[in-house]
């Protein structure tokens, strides 16, 4: 109840302040507009950078999400072979 009192208080207050210095209020906005825009802009940047850097980390194939077991075990298999002919070819 008294979160409800002191928030109808607030709002109260809020607005004869609002009605009595409406003007300053005004520059105050135009004065935070810009520097508001800025930084979201600056995030917004930020942001869309970091994601173009995922998306070429992504297609370069680095995270290893796209990385073929079959053909890793392939290769392994073919060096297996090859030490197993190397083994033969130095006890001969």
């Amino acid at each position: 109840m008294k979160t409800l009192i002191g928030g109808a208080v607030a709002a109260v207050l809020g607005l004869i302040g609002l009605t009595f210095w409406f003007v300053e209020f005004l520059q105050l906005l135009a004065g935070a507009l810009p520097v508001m825009l800025l930084m979201g802009g600056a995030l917004a940047l930020y942001l869309g950078f970091d994601e173009l850097k995922d998306s070429w980390k992504k297609d370069a194939g680095v995270d290893g999400a796209e990385a073929d077991p079959v053909k890793y075990k392939q290769e392994i298999d073919d060096l297996k072979k090859e030490i197993e002919n190397l083994k033969t070819d130095k006890t001969d």
